[in-house]
């Protein structure tokens, strides 16, 4: 039976639950246990896929095409465990399956309550996950204790420990101490309120993470060990790293937080060094040097927008022993001067949806091309480049995407994006969203095949517009290499240009699927490329 471990937060949101579960998710498998992981999300949309970036960050896509929490990166990140559409519960979504379900008759004209009729929804989409036959099931739940919109969680997370057994549940609760910096105290008040909120519910902690600025002391452990019902050594300093988030493993390995976790489930399993993640750190502690990768997107002042982005292209610094230094662009800015360029080494345009700024990353991909500049374009990045070189190198005037034809009040003449039904060659239906795995065939030769190594790959998709197929031609008679395309359906997944460094595009977005231990490759050879431009 699969054993169940819990995280809740409390005091304060953004106190990085995410990172915390899944490197607890990364002790566990160095010990040697299967995990899954999955996020409840108490917001009542039914996905984040409507959400916009400002409310909400990145959408994070699994293989088999669930829009999530961006926490699913993290979890896969760290984890090297695959996510799926099971992996994340919103509020939505279980109000949704209970209203149809009473819709369609399934309890029998009873009154549907939110006890138990919504707790138990809640606890059999959990449960779903053991048919995965997992050593441990990782559960995060979203919000704050405190929260109204949480209750009905908590309640149902109270009711499956008592479902599965004592010894089969354990929770642990994230907390924030803080630091009065006038009094230069540090206050467990806030702390012990929550758990004693927690300990209304029904659930009595087993450990608890503190998240805190400064050190805490034996007599700050010993008191939040006296009123919060928890063992000394299962009190967690869970202090401010100051290097990188990668080290938080490290952290709370050294305080026996997975020690704790499989005396609890009484599971035995011999200690075991997290090398992989030891020298990762140290690459990141003492880098040969510092590469500037222009990051030009739509969203450039939020830092979640592109997290998927940005974690990968510190991965493919640290392949490198690199540090990364991302620089933020609007795109927008460069409609007006494309000179802020010229301070980068490297030109990504990631993903994104909406008109606003596309002309500047037009610009952006063809000062790349023209300057001899690394470029990776990622999703509409890769439109981005089709378009700039159909008008500037094709001599297609005019050429755009059918995207922003309503919205500019006009037909594109040369519609070189489009959707797949708009395509006469292409007899699959269009106009959805294609969404997660994908496969890919690529062309031996290219920098695409010398990347991945093999000519079969799967990447990740979240877009609705393709290069459009009739243009094909004319691209590859002007030098535009079509390095990868789908072979299910015909179209072009990858694209680059000969005789330049390092200029490859793609219509999936692999920044998903990259990992601090394991970058992609996709990002490993363009932040390679960047270094190399730089020098």
């Amino acid at each position: 039976m699969a054993k169940y471990l819990i995280v809740t937060g409390g005091v304060v949101s953004s106190l990085g639950k995410g990172i915390t579960a899944a490197s607890i998710g990364r002790l566990l498998i160095n010990r040697g246990l299967s995990i899954r992981m999955l996020k409840l999300d108490p917001y009542l949309n039914v996905d984040p896929g409507t959400m916009s970036p400002y409310q909400h960050g990145e959408v994070y896509v699994t293989d088999d095409g669930a829009e999530t929490d961006l926490d699913l990166g993290h979890y896969e990140r760290y984890t090297g465990q695959p996510t799926s559409q099971k992996s994340n519960i919103t509020a939505g979504s279980v109000y949704w399956n209970v209203l149809h379900k009473e819709r369609h008759g399934d309890y029998l004209g009873g009154t549907v309550q939110m006890i138990p009729h919504i707790s138990n929804e809640i606890k059999e989409r959990i449960r779903s996950l053991e048919s995965e036959n997992p050593d441990v099931i990782l559960i995060e739940l979203g919000g704050t204790v405190g929260d109204i919109e949480g209750l009905i969680f908590l309640e149902a997370l109270r009711q499956l420990g008592t479902d599965v057994g004592r010894d089969n549940a354990m929770y642990i609760h994230l907390t924030y101490v803080p630091y009065i910096k006038a009094a230069s105290e540090v206050k467990t008040k806030p702390t012990q309120q929550s758990v004693a909120k927690l300990r209304e519910i029904g659930i009595l902690p087993h450990i608890l993470v503190c998240r805190t600025e400064v050190d805490l002391t034996d007599e700050h452990i010993e008191k939040l060990s006296l009123f919060c019902n928890v063992p000394k050594e299962c009190v967690i300093v869970e202090k401010d790293v100051e290097t990188s988030i990668y080290e938080i493993p490290l952290v709370l390995a050294e305080q026996g937080v997975d020690e704790q976790i499989l005396n609890h489930f009484r599971i035995a399993r011999p200690t075991k060094p997290l090398k992989d993640w030891q020298k990762l750190i140290s690459v990141i502690k003492k880098p040969k040097g510092t590469v500037k990768i222009g990051v030009v997107g739509k969203y450039s002042e939020l830092q979640d927008a592109y997290k998927s982005i940005y974690e990968a292209l510190y991965h493919g610094g640290y392949a490198a022993e690199y540090k990364v230094e991302i620089v933020k662009i609007a795109a927008e800015e460069i409609e007006e001067n494309p000179d802020v360029l010229k301070t980068v080494s490297g030109i990504l345009i990631p993903g994104g949806f909406g008109s606003r700024g596309m002309e500047g990353k037009i610009r952006a991909a063809q000062y790349a091309r023209e300057n001899n500049i690394p470029f990776l374009g990622i999703c509409l990045g890769m439109q981005c480049a089709v378009i700039e070189f159909a008008r500037n190198v094709c001599g297609l005037t005019g050429a755009h995407t059918t995207e922003f034809d309503e919205e500019r009040g006009e037909k594109t003449e040369h519609p070189v994006v489009c959707l797949m039904e708009e395509q006469q060659d292409v007899t699959e239906k269009g106009g959805t969203m294609r969404l997660g795995a994908c496969p890919c065939d690529l062309k031996k030769g290219t920098k695409a095949f010398e990347a991945y190594g093999e000519k079969k790959i799967s990447e990740r998709h979240r877009h609705r517009y393709e290069v459009n197929n009739r243009y094909c031609e004319q691209f590859e008679e002007k030098g535009l290499i079509l390095s990868g395309r789908n072979p299910d359906i015909g179209v072009v997944e990858m694209i680059e240009l000969p005789g330049h460094p390092w200029y490859v595009a793609t219509q999936a977005h692999p920044e998903l699927k990259s990992q601090p231990v394991l970058p992609h490759p996709l990002f490993r050879d363009f932040v390679a490329a960047s270094i190399n431009h730089g020098s």
